[in-house]
Protein backbone atom coordinates (compact mmCIF):
# COMPACT_ATOMS: atom_id res chain seq x y z
CA UNK A 1 0.00 0.00 0.00
CA UNK A 2 1.84 3.26 -1.10
CA UNK A 3 1.84 6.15 1.19
CA UNK A 4 -0.11 9.57 0.22
CA UNK A 5 2.52 11.91 -0.75
CA UNK A 6 2.85 14.81 1.21
CA UNK A 7 3.32 18.19 -0.78
CA UNK A 8 4.51 21.00 1.31
CA UNK A 9 2.66 24.31 1.10
CA UNK A 10 4.73 27.05 -0.30
CA UNK A 11 4.35 30.27 1.88
CA UNK A 12 2.68 33.53 -0.24
CA UNK A 13 5.13 36.54 -1.33
CA UNK A 14 4.06 38.55 1.41
CA UNK A 15 5.27 36.06 4.09
CA UNK A 16 8.81 36.08 2.61
CA UNK A 17 9.14 39.56 1.89
CA UNK A 18 8.54 39.79 5.86
CA UNK A 19 10.71 37.15 6.84
CA UNK A 20 13.55 38.86 4.57
CA UNK A 21 12.42 42.44 6.15
CA UNK A 22 12.91 41.28 9.80
CA UNK A 23 15.72 39.49 9.00
CA UNK A 24 17.76 42.64 7.65
CA UNK A 25 16.61 44.27 10.36
CA UNK A 26 18.21 42.15 12.98
CA UNK A 27 21.62 42.49 10.64
CA UNK A 28 21.25 45.74 10.70
CA UNK A 29 21.17 45.94 14.70
CA UNK A 30 23.92 43.90 14.77
CA UNK A 31 26.35 45.70 12.87
CA UNK A 32 25.27 49.07 14.14
CA UNK A 33 25.91 46.96 17.62
CA UNK A 34 29.39 45.85 16.70
CA UNK A 35 29.93 49.87 15.56
CA UNK A 36 28.92 51.10 18.83
CA UNK A 37 31.51 48.89 20.35
CA UNK A 38 33.94 49.76 17.82
CA UNK A 39 33.69 53.48 18.61
CA UNK A 40 33.65 53.12 22.20
CA UNK A 41 36.84 50.89 22.25
CA UNK A 42 38.38 52.75 19.39
CA UNK A 43 37.40 55.98 20.64
CA UNK A 44 34.53 58.22 18.89
CA UNK A 45 34.13 59.82 15.62
CA UNK A 46 35.00 63.63 16.01
CA UNK A 47 32.34 66.00 15.38
CA UNK A 48 32.52 66.23 11.54
CA UNK A 49 32.57 62.57 11.00
CA UNK A 50 29.48 62.53 13.31
CA UNK A 51 28.13 65.15 10.58
CA UNK A 52 29.07 63.58 7.31
CA UNK A 53 27.15 60.50 9.05
CA UNK A 54 23.89 62.87 9.83
CA UNK A 55 23.84 63.76 6.17
CA UNK A 56 24.34 60.17 4.59
CA UNK A 57 21.30 58.96 6.93
CA UNK A 58 19.28 62.19 5.59
CA UNK A 59 18.24 60.71 2.87
CA UNK A 60 16.33 58.19 4.58
CA UNK A 61 14.83 61.49 6.51
CA UNK A 62 15.25 63.05 9.92
CA UNK A 63 14.12 61.33 12.97
CA UNK A 64 14.64 62.04 16.44
CA UNK A 65 16.76 58.71 16.79
CA UNK A 66 18.74 59.98 14.37
CA UNK A 67 19.47 63.87 15.77
CA UNK A 68 20.04 62.30 19.32
CA UNK A 69 22.65 59.98 17.88
CA UNK A 70 24.27 62.82 16.25
CA UNK A 71 24.17 65.04 19.63
CA UNK A 72 25.75 61.96 20.73
CA UNK A 73 28.38 61.53 18.58
CA UNK A 74 29.24 65.19 18.70
CA UNK A 75 29.24 66.12 22.86
CA UNK A 76 31.47 61.87 23.09
CA UNK A 77 33.92 63.80 20.80
CA UNK A 78 35.71 65.68 23.18
CA UNK A 79 33.90 64.15 26.31
CA UNK A 80 34.61 60.55 27.89
CA UNK A 81 32.13 58.65 29.91
CA UNK A 82 34.64 57.92 32.16
CA UNK A 83 35.90 60.35 34.81
CA UNK A 84 37.63 60.08 37.93
CA UNK A 85 36.23 60.84 41.58
CA UNK A 86 36.77 64.47 41.18
CA UNK A 87 34.85 64.70 37.61
CA UNK A 88 38.49 64.85 35.38
CA UNK A 89 37.65 64.20 32.03
CA UNK A 90 41.00 63.14 30.32
CA UNK A 91 39.66 63.17 26.99
CA UNK A 92 38.10 66.88 27.60
CA UNK A 93 41.17 68.08 28.64
CA UNK A 94 43.11 67.00 25.72
CA UNK A 95 40.74 68.77 23.50
CA UNK A 96 41.46 72.17 25.68
CA UNK A 97 45.06 71.12 24.99
CA UNK A 98 46.04 72.80 22.21
CA UNK A 99 44.67 76.42 23.56
CA UNK A 100 46.25 76.22 26.61
CA UNK A 101 49.32 75.17 25.12
CA UNK A 102 49.07 78.88 22.67
CA UNK A 103 49.35 80.83 25.43
CA UNK A 104 51.53 78.47 26.97
CA UNK A 105 54.53 78.73 24.53
CA UNK A 106 53.43 81.27 21.95
CA UNK A 107 51.21 84.01 24.06
CA UNK A 108 52.84 84.07 27.38
CA UNK A 109 56.38 82.53 26.33
CA UNK A 110 56.10 81.15 29.61
CA UNK A 111 59.84 80.28 31.37
CA UNK A 112 59.72 77.65 33.92
CA UNK A 113 62.67 76.96 36.40
CA UNK A 114 63.62 74.78 39.50
CA UNK A 115 60.93 72.07 38.31
CA UNK A 116 63.82 69.13 39.58
CA UNK A 117 62.97 70.48 43.21
CA UNK A 118 59.37 68.83 42.22
CA UNK A 119 59.48 64.96 43.76
CA UNK A 120 59.96 62.49 40.82
CA UNK A 121 57.09 60.33 42.62
CA UNK A 122 54.95 60.40 45.56
CA UNK A 123 52.91 63.61 46.63
CA UNK A 124 53.92 66.90 46.65
CA UNK A 125 52.35 70.35 47.66
CA UNK A 126 53.10 73.36 45.44
CA UNK A 127 52.49 77.05 46.78
CA UNK A 128 51.94 79.78 44.17
CA UNK A 129 51.04 83.63 44.90
CA UNK A 130 47.78 83.94 42.85
CA UNK A 131 46.75 87.01 40.42
CA UNK A 132 45.35 86.95 36.99
CA UNK A 133 41.62 87.55 37.99
CA UNK A 134 40.93 84.58 36.50
CA UNK A 135 42.85 81.69 37.08
CA UNK A 136 45.19 81.32 34.49
CA UNK A 137 48.16 81.22 36.77
CA UNK A 138 46.73 77.63 37.28
CA UNK A 139 47.13 76.43 34.11
CA UNK A 140 49.96 77.37 33.50
CA UNK A 141 51.58 75.98 36.55
CA UNK A 142 50.43 72.54 35.70
CA UNK A 143 51.86 72.93 32.02
CA UNK A 144 55.04 73.61 33.13
CA UNK A 145 55.28 70.91 35.49
CA UNK A 146 54.28 68.13 32.47
CA UNK A 147 56.42 70.15 30.21
CA UNK A 148 59.75 70.98 31.71
CA UNK A 149 59.14 67.95 34.97
CA UNK A 150 61.83 65.12 33.87
CA UNK A 151 58.91 62.66 34.79
CA UNK A 152 56.46 64.83 32.87
CA UNK A 153 53.84 64.83 35.93
CA UNK A 154 50.46 66.38 36.48
CA UNK A 155 49.96 68.60 38.87
CA UNK A 156 45.91 68.76 40.35
CA UNK A 157 45.31 72.69 41.20
CA UNK A 158 42.62 73.31 43.75
CA UNK A 159 40.62 75.54 42.18
CA UNK A 160 38.73 78.73 44.75
CA UNK A 161 34.64 78.99 45.15
CA UNK A 162 34.69 81.50 43.33
CA UNK A 163 35.57 79.43 40.38
CA UNK A 164 34.65 76.26 41.15
CA UNK A 165 30.93 76.61 41.68
CA UNK A 166 30.45 79.15 38.92
CA UNK A 167 27.87 77.58 36.70
CA UNK A 168 29.16 78.20 33.57
CA UNK A 169 32.82 77.50 34.56
CA UNK A 170 33.00 74.90 37.55
CA UNK A 171 32.46 72.15 34.42
CA UNK A 172 35.15 73.45 32.76
CA UNK A 173 37.40 73.72 35.71
CA UNK A 174 36.21 69.99 37.13
CA UNK A 175 36.58 68.01 33.69
CA UNK A 176 40.03 69.53 32.95
CA UNK A 177 41.47 68.73 36.12
CA UNK A 178 41.02 71.34 38.65
CA UNK A 179 39.94 70.44 42.44
CA UNK A 180 37.36 72.61 44.80
CA UNK A 181 39.58 73.79 47.49
CA UNK A 182 38.64 72.06 50.60
CA UNK A 183 40.74 70.37 53.04
CA UNK A 184 39.31 66.91 52.08
CA UNK A 185 39.93 66.92 48.82
CA UNK A 186 43.96 68.21 49.27
CA UNK A 187 44.39 65.19 51.52
CA UNK A 188 42.87 62.40 49.61
CA UNK A 189 44.66 63.74 46.58
CA UNK A 190 48.24 64.02 48.56
CA UNK A 191 47.24 60.15 49.94
CA UNK A 192 47.37 58.92 46.76
CA UNK A 193 50.89 60.32 45.84
CA UNK A 194 49.65 63.19 43.65
CA UNK A 195 51.13 66.65 43.15
CA UNK A 196 48.46 69.16 44.39
CA UNK A 197 48.77 73.16 43.79
CA UNK A 198 47.10 75.59 46.02
CA UNK A 199 46.82 79.34 46.68
CA UNK A 200 46.70 80.52 49.67
CA UNK A 201 46.03 83.81 49.58
CA UNK A 202 42.48 83.12 48.06
CA UNK A 203 40.91 85.65 46.48
CA UNK A 204 42.86 88.43 48.18
CA UNK A 205 45.42 87.28 46.12
CA UNK A 206 43.27 87.28 42.20
CA UNK A 207 41.45 90.05 43.18
CA UNK A 208 43.85 92.57 44.05
CA UNK A 209 44.25 96.14 42.59
CA UNK A 210 46.92 96.65 39.87
CA UNK A 211 48.44 99.15 42.50
CA UNK A 212 48.76 96.08 44.77
CA UNK A 213 50.48 93.85 42.12
CA UNK A 214 53.11 91.40 43.31
CA UNK A 215 52.30 92.09 47.02
CA UNK A 216 51.35 88.67 48.50
CA UNK A 217 48.28 89.50 50.77
CA UNK A 218 48.60 86.95 53.87
CA UNK A 219 48.42 83.07 53.53
CA UNK A 220 45.18 82.57 55.44
CA UNK A 221 45.37 80.82 58.52
CA UNK A 222 48.03 78.09 57.54
CA UNK A 223 45.45 75.49 56.36
CA UNK A 224 48.02 74.66 53.47
CA UNK A 225 50.63 73.58 56.25
CA UNK A 226 48.41 71.82 58.27
CA UNK A 227 47.62 69.59 55.21
CA UNK A 228 51.15 68.87 54.36
CA UNK A 229 52.20 67.74 57.82
CA UNK A 230 49.23 65.18 58.13
CA UNK A 231 49.98 64.04 55.05
CA UNK A 232 54.01 64.18 55.11
CA UNK A 233 53.74 66.21 51.66
CA UNK A 234 56.66 68.41 51.05
CA UNK A 235 56.03 72.12 50.97
CA UNK A 236 57.49 73.76 47.17
CA UNK A 237 57.41 77.35 47.10
CA UNK A 238 56.34 78.78 43.67
CA UNK A 239 56.19 81.89 42.38
CA UNK A 240 54.84 83.24 38.99
CA UNK A 241 55.48 86.24 37.46
CA UNK A 242 53.47 88.13 34.76
CA UNK A 243 49.91 87.27 35.39
CA UNK A 244 49.01 90.20 37.45
CA UNK A 245 49.65 92.37 34.23
CA UNK A 246 46.77 89.98 31.69
CA UNK A 247 44.10 91.61 33.06
CA UNK A 248 44.91 94.80 35.06
CA UNK A 249 41.97 95.33 37.30
CA UNK A 250 41.93 99.44 37.54
CA UNK A 251 38.47 98.84 40.14
CA UNK A 252 35.64 96.80 40.99
CA UNK A 253 32.19 97.38 40.46
CA UNK A 254 31.17 95.15 43.32
CA UNK A 255 26.86 96.23 42.95
CA UNK A 256 26.94 93.87 39.88
CA UNK A 257 29.03 91.05 40.95
CA UNK A 258 26.60 90.65 44.22
CA UNK A 259 24.41 89.35 42.08
CA UNK A 260 26.13 86.81 39.69
CA UNK A 261 27.40 85.32 43.17
CA UNK A 262 30.82 87.09 42.55
CA UNK A 263 33.29 88.46 45.63
CA UNK A 264 34.09 91.57 43.15
CA UNK A 265 33.43 92.71 39.47
CA UNK A 266 36.63 93.80 37.96
CA UNK A 267 36.85 96.66 35.73
CA UNK A 268 40.15 96.29 33.32
CA UNK A 269 41.35 99.22 30.82
CA UNK A 270 39.80 96.56 28.21
CA UNK A 271 36.77 94.78 30.40
CA UNK A 272 33.80 95.77 30.53
CA UNK A 273 34.44 98.54 27.80
CA UNK A 274 35.59 96.08 24.61
CA UNK A 275 32.69 93.73 26.25
CA UNK A 276 33.31 90.09 25.06
CA UNK A 277 37.03 91.54 23.81
CA UNK A 278 37.82 91.87 27.22
CA UNK A 279 38.41 88.40 28.45
CA UNK A 280 41.15 88.53 26.18
CA UNK A 281 44.09 88.28 28.27
CA UNK A 282 46.81 90.81 27.47
CA UNK A 283 50.46 88.96 25.98
CA UNK A 284 52.67 89.78 29.24
CA UNK A 285 55.75 87.74 29.40
CA UNK A 286 55.65 84.86 32.03
CA UNK A 287 58.24 82.76 34.54
CA UNK A 288 57.27 80.41 36.64
CA UNK A 289 59.72 79.37 39.05
CA UNK A 290 60.06 76.37 42.01
CA UNK A 291 62.05 76.45 45.52
CA UNK A 292 64.03 73.76 46.95
CA UNK A 293 61.20 71.93 48.92
CA UNK A 294 59.85 72.11 52.17
CA UNK A 295 60.26 69.15 54.45
CA UNK A 296 58.26 68.52 57.26
CA UNK A 297 58.90 65.05 58.60
CA UNK A 298 60.40 65.79 61.64
CA UNK A 299 57.40 67.30 63.09
CA UNK A 300 54.66 64.62 62.15
CA UNK A 301 51.30 64.74 61.79
CA UNK A 302 50.68 65.89 65.33
CA UNK A 303 52.68 69.13 64.33
CA UNK A 304 49.20 70.05 62.41
CA UNK A 305 47.63 70.53 65.74
CA UNK A 306 50.06 73.12 67.03
CA UNK A 307 48.78 76.43 66.18
CA UNK A 308 52.74 78.14 66.65
CA UNK A 309 54.47 75.97 64.14
CA UNK A 310 51.58 76.11 61.41
CA UNK A 311 51.62 79.76 61.46
CA UNK A 312 55.57 79.79 61.18
CA UNK A 313 55.82 77.57 58.46
CA UNK A 314 53.44 79.32 56.82
CA UNK A 315 54.93 82.63 57.29
CA UNK A 316 58.46 80.78 56.32
CA UNK A 317 56.82 79.90 53.02
CA UNK A 318 55.06 83.16 52.48
CA UNK A 319 58.44 85.34 52.66
CA UNK A 320 60.03 82.61 50.05
CA UNK A 321 57.53 83.50 47.46
CA UNK A 322 57.68 87.07 48.05
CA UNK A 323 61.53 86.70 47.73
CA UNK A 324 61.71 84.60 44.68
CA UNK A 325 59.00 87.66 43.03
CA UNK A 326 61.13 90.26 44.00
CA UNK A 327 64.04 88.67 42.50
CA UNK A 328 62.29 87.90 39.31
CA UNK A 329 61.35 91.93 39.05
CA UNK A 330 64.52 93.04 39.89
CA UNK A 331 65.67 91.08 36.82
CA UNK A 332 62.90 91.90 34.67
CA UNK A 333 63.40 94.71 31.84
CA UNK A 334 59.76 94.46 30.28
CA UNK A 335 56.57 93.44 31.29
CA UNK A 336 56.09 92.33 27.62
CA UNK A 337 59.47 90.58 26.54
CA UNK A 338 61.00 89.66 30.37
Amino acid sequence: MSRPKVVPLRRPAADDADEAEALRQQVCALEDQLRRARESSEGRPGPLVAAARLLQELRGGLSWEKAARFWSDVYFSYHSEDVDEFGHDARFSETLMPLFEFLYAIWWRVEAQGTTHLPGEGAGLIVANHSGVLPYDGIMINLAVRHEHPARRTCRMLALDMFALLPFLAPLLSRSGAVRANPDNAERLLRKGELVGVFPEGVKGVGKPFKDRYRLARFGRGGFVRIALRTGAPIIPCAVVGAEEIHPMVGQANWMGKPLGLPYFPITPTFPLLGPLGFVPLPSKWSIEFADPVRLDAYGPEGADDPILVNRISEEVRSTVQRMIDGRLARRRSVWFG
